[in-house]
Order: C-alpha cells, then sequence, then structure tokens
C-alpha cells in the first residue's frame, strides 16, 4: 500500500497545475495542514479539507493562507488578546509532507487518509515573528556578508586557488540527530538499576529485540519514503534489559536510542527534524510503546541530546564545490573556520539562552553524563588525528579522506531546543568571528594561536582570563574551581541562563545585525521562557514532588527497629516536613517558591530551586539507606 502513497511534495512542484494533479492523482491526501514554529519551537496543526485548499488555492499560494491567534501561539509580548491575529502565509521554498494516519482508512480509496502538511511563516501587524522566518532571514543575512567579506578579502581565497569572480553562491548545510527514551506503558525502571547499567555500558548499541526493533526498522524505512536518507539507528547508553512475560512479550522496556539522518539545508533540517520526531513517536505508539523526548526523563541516569552540525561551503560556477571550514595548509581549520569557531565560542553566553530553555534541559547538563558544561573546544592533539572528545561544548569532525565533511558539531542542544532559533544563533555568532578574522587580515596560525590561549593570556578576540581549547577530559583533568575558572561558571537554572541577556548587551548586538533578531523577539522569548519555567516548578515539579515525598513512608516496626532505623527514620521524616509541611511558624520550602513565583522574585525562585534539587537528592538517599538497612520491607 505504501509504494502508492506519496510522501512529499517538493518546491518545483508548489504551483497550481503540479499541485492540482497531484491531489486529483492521490484522492488520499484528504486536509492540509498548515505549519507554523513559535518562538518556543511549537508547531501548529490543524486540518482544513483538502476541497478548501483547493478552491482558493491562488490565496495560498500567493497571499495570506489562513489566520489564527495570539492564544494558539506562542508570541507574548507581541500578540495581545487586543491585537492577537496573526496571518499564516505558505513557504513555497522547501519540502512538503504527506502525514498519513494509518489507523484511518479512507472508504473510498482504500488508503490510509493522509495530511498535507504545508510550512508557513507567521506575520503580526505585517511583521514576521515566527521561528522559520528569524532562521531564513540569519541565513540570507550569513551569505551575503559572506561574500561582501570575501569580496573585501580575496587574500581569503589564495590557498584554494580561485578568485570571487568564479564564486556562484554560498551553501549553507546543517544537520541533527536525535536521540530519546523509549518504554512501555506505565512500567518504571528502579534508577539503580538503570544507574548500573549505565555504567558497565549494557545497553550501548546492544541489539534491539521485540517490539523495539520493529518500531525502530519501521522508523528507518518510513523516514526512507520520505526521502530523508536515514544514516543509523541505535540503542543509546541509557537502558536495562526488558523482562519476558509467559506469553512471551518484552516487558518493562526502558531503553535510549538515537537515529541519525542526513544533511540538508538549515530550513529543510529543522523541518526535517520536526518530521522524525511525529515519525518516531506514531511509529513506537502503534507498537504499545511510550516515547519521551525530554532531555532528562531521569535524574542520575544520561539524558536525551540532539547535536547540531554546522558547516559551510562555496559553490563555484563550475559546479565544484569548496569546504569554507577545510584549510589546504597544514592546519586544522582555514581562517574562516577558525573565525566561525571562535565567534561561537565567544559569544555563547548569549547562545545557551536559546539552546537550553527548560528545566529539564539543564538538569542534563551535568558532569559525568557526556553531557557539556564548559564553553570550549577540542580540535586534535594533532592535525593527522581528529578529536574524538566528548567532553567538550563544540567538536570539529574532521575526515581525512574527505575535506568535504569538515564540520562543527554543538552538543549542547536536546529534542526540546528550538533548532530553526539554535541554527540561527550559531550562524549569527559565526559571523562575528568571520568578520574579526577576515577584516583583520588573520592567518591560521594567529588564529590558531589566540584560540589555544592560555587563561590570562591577553588575546584581541577572545576574552583574557578564560581558555577556549582543552586536548583533556574536562571532567577528569580540571577541577571544578578550574573549570569555572577557565571556562566559565555554567547556568545551573533558566532563569540564570537568560540573565546573560543582561550581562552580556555587547555580544547580544551579534544576534540583532541585519535585524535577524530585535527587541521585541527577544523579549518576547524571554518572556515565554519565564513563564514555561516558574509554571512547570509550580504546577508539575512540586506536584511531581509531593507525591514522591509522600511515597517516603515509615517501614519499621516499633518492636523490631534498631537505634540506626530509628535516626535514619528521623533524618527522613525532618527533612520530608522541611520540604513541604507548613506550620504556624514556618513556612515549607514548597510554599516559599510559591510565593516567590507570585510576586516575580524569580532571583530567589532561583535561589530556591536551586536548594529544592539539593534537598531532594539528600532525601532519596536518606531513604535509600534507610530501607537498604531493614530486613522485613
Amino acid at each position: 500500500m505504501k509504494n502508492d502513497l506519496i510522501f512529499s511534495i517538493p518546491e518545483t512542484s508548489h504551483n497550481e497545475t503540479s499541485l492540482k494533479s497531484i491531489i486529483n492523482d492521490h484522492p488520499e491526501i484528504r486536509f492540509i495542514s498548515l505549519v507554523g514554529i513559535d518562538l518556543a519551537g511549537n508547531d501548529t496543526d490543524e486540518r482544513i479539507p483538502i476541497k478548501a485548499f483547493l478552491n482558493d488555492l491562488d490565496t495560498f499560494l500567493n497571499g495570506v493562507a489562513a489566520q489564527t491567534d495570539g492564544s494558539s501561539v506562542t508570541l507574548p509580548g507581541i500578540a495581545s488578546l487586543n491585537n492577537a491575529k496573526i496571518d499564516m502565509m505558505c513557504d513555497l521554498n522547501c519540502n512538503w509532507y504527506v502525514d498519513y494516519n494509518y489507523e484511518h482508512i479512507d472508504p473510498f480509496c482504500n488508503k490510509p487518509v493522509g495530511t498535507l502538511r504545508i510550512p508557513c511563516f507567521l506575520y503580526h501587524n505585517g511583521n514576521p515573528v515566527d521561528s522559520r522566518h528569524i532562521l531564513k532571514r540569519s541565513i540570507d543575512y550569513f551569505k551575503s556578508t559572506i561574500l561582501s567579506l570575501i569580496s573585501k578579502n580575496p587574500n581569503s581565497l589564495s590557498s584554494y586557488g580561485i578568485s570571487f569572480e568564479d564564486i556562484d553562491d554560498i551553501s549553507v548545510t546543517s544537520a541533527t540527530e536525535l536521540e530519546f527514551w523509549v518504554k512501555t506503558p506505565n512500567d518504571e525502571a528502579e534508577l539503580e538499576e538503570l544507574s548500573t547499567s549505565q555504567v558497565l555500558h549494557e545497553q550501548y548499541w546492544t541489539r534491539t529485540k521485540g517490539s523495539v526493533r520493529t518500531a525502530l526498522e519501521q522508523s528507518l524505512m518510513l523516514m526512507d519514503s520520505y526521502g530523508l536518507e536515514p544514516e543509523m539507528g541505535h540503542k543509546e547508553v541509557g537502558g536495562v534489559k526488558a523482562k519476558i512475560d509467559d506469553l512471551g512479550n518484552l516487558t518493562h522496556i526502558m531503553e535510549q536510542m538515537e537515529i541519525d539522518w542526513r544533511f540538508s539545508t538549515p530550513i529543510q533540517a529543522a523541518d526535517n527534524e520536526l518530521l522524525v520526531r511525529n515519525i518516531v513517536r506514531e511509529t513506537f505508539r502503534q507498537n504499545g510503546l511510550d516515547v519521551t523526548f525530554l532531555a532528562k526523563p531521569i535524574d542520575g541516569v544520561a539524558g536525551s541530546g540532539e547535536h547540531i552540525h554546522v558547516g559551510i561551503c562555496l559553490k563555484l560556477k563550475n559546479g565544484k564545490l569548496i569546504n569554507l571550514f577545510t584549510s589546504n595548509k597544514d592546519h586544522f581549520l582555514s581562517s574562516i573556520g577558525y573565525g566561525s569557531l571562535m565567534g561561537i565560542l565567544k559569544n555563547y553566553e548569549i547562545i545557551n539562552p536559546f539552546i537550553s530553555s527548560t528545566n529539564d534541559s539543564l538538569k542534563r547538563l551535568k558532569p559525568g553524563f557526556e553531557a557539556p558544561i564548559c564553553i570550549v573546544t577540542s580540535l586534535g592533539v594533532t592535525i593527522e588525528v581528529p578529536s574524538r572528545n566528548r567532553t567538550i561544548l563544540i567538536a570539529l569532525i574532521r575526515d581525512l579522506m574527505n575535506p568535504m565533511a569538515t564540520r562543527f558539531e554543538l552538543r549542547s542542544p536536546n529534542p526540546h531546543t528550538n533548532t530553526y532559533i539554535a541554527i540561527s544563533v550559531l550562524y549569527m555568532s559565526m559571523i562575528d568571528g568571520i568578520k574579526y578574522a577576515l577584516d583583520n587580515n588573520k592567518s591560521e596560525d594567529d588564529l590558531l594561536d589566540e584560540l589555544s590561549k592560555s587563561p590570562g593570556e591577553p588575546s584581541i578576540y577572545l576574552e583574557k582570563e578564560r581558555s577556549y581549547r582543552t586536548e583533556e577530559d574536562v571532567f577528569e583533568f580540571f577541577s571544578e574551581e578550574e573549570r569555572t575558572k577557565y571556562f566559565g561558571k555554567a547556568p545551573a537554572t533558566v532563569y540564570e541562563n537568560l540573565k546573560a541577556f543582561e550581562l552580556y548587551p555587547d555580544k547580544l548586538e551579534v544576534l540583532k545585525m541585519g535585524n535577524v533578531f530585535n527587541d521585541s523577539i527577544i523579549n518576547s522569548f524571554k518572556i515565554s521562557v519565564i513563564e514555561r519555567w516558574v509554571t512547570e516548578i509550580k504546577n508539575r515539579i512540586i506536584n511531581s514532588y509531593m507525591d514522591e515525598i509522600r511515597s517516603y513512608k515509615m517501614l519499621h516496626s516499633l518492636d523490631k527497629a534498631l537505634d540506626l532505623d530509628v535516626t535514619n527514620w528521623m533524618n527522613v521524616n525532618e527533612l520530608r516536613h522541611y520540604l513541604m509541611k507548613d506550620s504556624y511558624s514556618n513556612k515549607c520550602l514548597f510554599t516559599k517558591i510559591k510565593e516567590s513565583i507570585i510576586i516575580k522574585n524569580y532571583s530567589a525562585t532561583s535561589d530556591l530551586q536551586l536548594e529544592l534539587e539539593d534537598k531532594m537528592s539528600l532525601l532519596r538517599s536518606f531513604y535509600t539507606n534507610y530501607k537498604k538497612n531493614l530486613l522485613d520491607v
């Protein structure tokens, strides 16, 4: 049946004649859905009958396709109640995908009902306000600025043996990869069991079985049908061995997976990542499995990342491609490559709020879980041996046999990172570093020396007291004090992360170049992140912790208990009261947090949240020790 379906409509077919022909040949396409991406990374989804689409096709292709209001998208500070109308305009310059409902078979053609998902831009008062448009503006600005810089600095092309007149275009590429946790509904694994399995690497790249294997294979096959060119699917480090019931079915599944696919243009790469998430979620659900894309679904166990890869090439008039990161000299990178990397590292404080904007994203960025917490890179001990350092923030990916493969991999994003905006801020920061390199006529040697400088060593572009490169294991070679001193203090809460907008105004101006970002967009993003942060603390985290605290009950009998058992329980119970039990004279920690949120004292909320996490960790440890000393539980 799938051989008779159409999965994508390329941009060359986004015209009235082609669309009518395709839809006529595929009557299973019964709806369209306009996909706008708000500042939080949420995508809109609705069902417009295909007949309405065809009857008004010219408007859909050349004007305002539909309208929504500010309550349906995340645009606080922009779309207000008295001015909430949002216009939706189709993006004709990307792939449109058909989303099939395999549980709803059309009775007339006996095929699954399809919805043509059309990416669109969101406008408020005639101004673009969506994530896709931010990415489009950033790439347009990046490409035009690079061409201008090369034109003014023709020596930057000398090592490639070409002139500016040989250039046809700038090719910008991006890619993502997706990690996620999968489990059977309602089944939970013990944290200690998960942690032990992770340390022993018992699940990493092991054989998939049963419904997990089926769902993984189906996902990869479906991705191939959409033309996404999947490259690999495998188990990640997290998980435990499943159990088998009396019927031979696997139960208590708790595994971490990863799926990779081919790179594309930045906007298409972000669209593809959105599609892959939907494919994975639905395919695993059809196999009776739950999927979560949370960055840190389980405390104390590896979280899920979504590394972002970025690259740039010259497209010459003769059709040849030249990777602008690859050096033709005896160097790790070209001048443009070094400048790009230095731009990201220098400006990462104002990149990070767009990368890690949720509670669980910052929980993932902790020492010991192969998650980056330091603003530092690794190039390789020698040029002949590419780096394999997994403890750094941004990696240089090189293949000595393939110069076109040179790119950067940012390792801090997670599946809930807004990929559109994340790619945007990366390329805007790269422009800042490239400008420095080319306008100051910096050689590869100059830039490598500056990038490799020691803490306290002055430099023109990078900050004096900082270090930006290491080939050592960041967590093993440096103490916590040294990491903070050399690479900067990592934000511990969402609020601390957002404070970078106030602490680094000069760096924030980098994102505003070319009017890619403006104060209105940045403020709207900040408001939405704060609102989500405090709402999750108040209505989800505290409520979840209340249930957990209530589950910690006294288990010993008074006639058999040892003094140690009584003392252990007293430690547990005292902490339980401190966390969630008010008295006439004292307010518990939960109440203090809620009150700080009400009065919008977010600095206090941030500090109290850190205390809460420390106290909950201590409580779990106390209760585990208490239980382990009891014989009859």
